[in-house]
């Protein structure tokens, strides 16, 4: 009996020893659990104050940056306001920059005219045959000889205005190259030259040499832009030239080098003198041209107005 009792306690006390072990192993293992747990839900609230500080501080600084944002597009008005205003002025000042070069120009371009016209002879569009009166001290501002091969064999040297005789000898050598033989008779007279002139004509032909002979003075020869020429075959100052093909070449093509005919039938100053030639210019000789009227129809105003591009 002594050893069944024995055997019993000893079943309790390894019972007891197995429980006490079970136990505290579950008492260890809940222990490290709460640890766990605690150490989660500590986690957890400083993922939350974290959260609650970010979202705080996320929202000072959207506050922030919505403060930045207002103050920033204060500015950006007022700047376009004064870039506006700035546009205004600098338009203003373009506008006044515009007309001051506009004014410069003018100016210039009035300078450029008055020094062109420094340098021309004023009367070189002046209506003369017994209108206008060259005294005798009047030589053209630039004379120039013209080459003999120009001139009717057995005349003597000629002159012309130098900055005329470019189209006079372009005229003459587009006629060569047409088949006409165009010459000159006679170009610049100094005024005594023509009174001498006058004289001899008005011995021969009295008072009738007022058709066909100007008085010294009265000469556009005495300008240095006119000039008598005919063809070879001609070879004198007669009405017949009217005739010939020559005329006729020189009718449709002499005003493309500035020329006219001064004196063309039914003038009110001399004869029809188809030998007379006068350089007044490309421009007005063209306009001449395309209106089909003669220098002397226009007043000395309108005429006036081509002297500045009298050698353009």
């Amino acid at each position: 009996m002594e050893s069944s009792g024995s055997k019993q306690r000893l079943m309790t006390t390894i019972i007891v020893v197995l429980a006490l072990g079970l136990a505290g192993y579950l008492l260890v293992q809940n222990r490290l659990q709460a640890s766990k747990i605690n150490m989660l839900l500590e986690e957890r609230n400083f993922f939350l104050l974290e959260t609650a500080s970010s979202t705080k501080a996320f929202r000072q600084e959207q506050e922030l940056a919505s403060s930045t944002v207002a103050v920033l597009a204060q500015q950006l008005a007022l700047t376009t306001e004064e870039l506006a205003d700035l546009e205004n002025d600098y338009r203003r000042e373009k506008g006044k920059n515009d007309d001051f070069e506009d004014q410069i120009r003018a100016i210039s371009g009035t300078v450029g005219v008055l020094d062109k016209l420094s340098k021309t002879d004023k009367e070189l569009l002046q209506k003369y045959s017994r209108t206008y009166f060259l005294n005798e001290n009047f030589v053209p501002l630039k004379l120039s000889e013209i080459n003999s091969r120009y001139i009717l064999a057995g005349k003597k040297d000629q002159y012309f205005h130098g900055n005329a005789v470019k189209y006079l000898t372009a005229m003459l050598d587009e006629a060569k190259d047409d088949g006409f033989d165009i010459k000159i008779i006679s170009a610049y007279r100094s005024f005594d030259e023509q009174q001498q002139l006058k004289g001899q004509f008005t011995q021969v032909y009295g008072i009738g040499s007022n058709t066909f002979s100007a008085d010294q003075g009265y000469s556009e020869h005495q300008l240095g832009t006119a000039v008598d020429i005919v063809d070879v075959a001609t070879g004198a100052t007669s009405q017949s030239f009217a005739q010939t093909e020559a005329y006729q070449w020189l009718k449709e093509h002499a005003y493309k080098y500035g020329f006219i005919l001064s004196y063309p039938e039914g003038n009110n100053f001399y004869i029809f003198e188809p030998w007379h030639w006068r350089f007044v210019g490309r421009d007005l000789a063209r306009d001449l041209n395309r209106k089909g009227t003669s220098f002397y129809d226009l007043t000395q105003r309108e005429l006036d107005e081509y002297l500045v591009t009298i050698f353009d």
